[in-house]
């Protein structure tokens, strides 16, 4: 195997579509006996079983490149590669979509029920994995963000040279997002509405919530349907907060029609996929940065009453 001199020289291969996850060994009071004891220390969530499996599986690295066994030593003041995998997974039964391509974006329609971002009890079934093993580019990254439960448009970087171009793009509020939601309706509120609120972290620590103080979010709402139960609203954040549109609906006493978080949180069977969130990040328009050609997305994805 080739050698390499410095960490820069050496950077672990895409694994089905799995980049490695590097871990930085530190100088202790105590050294551990061994990398595998200090590895189930460092991570107690992963069991003993599982790094011992990643060790007989070669998805334990060196600097250089090198598979390590479960008895090499704890070796201070360097780093090591680990690749992240499940032994059990529940398959997502729907399939993204790519609406557009060029040298630096890639512009993809989600479903409902998929993470983007390898995180818990979701690896292989996420949305940048499965991009990653699609288009063999190890470099793609989400450049926003939607909920597991949102399905929609959503942008990636393909370069990390132009990432924090299309990244500043969002920070500066140039990107314009509509969003489509079904949820409660109610005779007594009149549209367009404009909701501005305070959020911050919540109880447990996956939500937010609504508190006093200087606004930090806001939504304009759209009423574009309704019947005597559901309505179907249009949706444009001005601002990008986590569950923002979600918490706007719900403290207008509008929750999302099944939304598992707000107002209560309900936790279901992750192999349950008959009853998606319905909210749909259903359009994307901004000047890209680089080209500055007026770009417009729309999902193809349609919510109903």
């Amino acid at each position: 195997m080739k050698q390499y001199t410095s960490l820069s020289d050496f950077q672990p291969p895409m694994r089905d579509g799995v980049t490695a996850s590097k871990v930085y060994l530190p100088q202790l009071e105590k050294s551990p006996q061994s990398l595998f004891i200090f590895l189930c220390e460092y991570f107690p969530h992963i069991t003993a079983n599982e790094w011992r499996q990643r060790f007989d599986d070669h998805l334990i690295l060196d600097m250089q490149g090198q598979t390590l066994s479960i008895e090499h030593p704890y070796i201070e003041h360097t780093h090591i590669y680990y690749y992240r995998f499940l032994n059990h997974e529940v398959q997502v039964p729907f399939q993204e979509k790519i609406l557009y391509e060029n040298d630096d974006l890639l512009v993809v329609d989600k479903p409902h029920f998929l993470t983007i971002s390898p995180s818990g009890q979701y690896i292989q079934e996420t949305l940048l994995v499965r991009l990653k093993k699609t288009t063999n580019n190890a470099d793609l990254t989400p450049i926003h963000r939607l909920d597991r439960e949102t399905a929609g448009v959503v942008l990636f970087s393909k370069r990390p040279q132009t990432r924090g171009i299309y990244q500043q793009m969002f920070a500066d509020r140039q990107v314009k997002k509509t969003y489509h939601a079904i949820a409660a309706y109610n005779p007594n509120l009149s549209f367009p509405y404009q909701v501005a609120l305070r959020m911050e972290k919540g109880e447990p620590f996956y939500t937010m919530k609504v508190t006093e103080g200087i606004t930090n979010s806001q939504t304009e709402i759209h009423l574009i349907e309704h019947d005597q139960v559901w309505a179907k609203y249009l949706l444009k954040p001005i601002t990008g907060k986590q569950h923002q549109l979600r918490v706007h609906l719900n403290w207008l006493n509008l929750p999302i029609k099944n939304d598992s978080f707000y107002p209560t949180v309900v936790h279901k069977d992750p192999h349950d996929f008959s009853q998606p969130l319905q909210l749909l990040a259903q359009k994307i328009e901004f000047i890209d940065p680089i080209t500055m050609q007026a770009l417009c997305f729309c999902s193809a994805y349609e919510l109903t009453l």
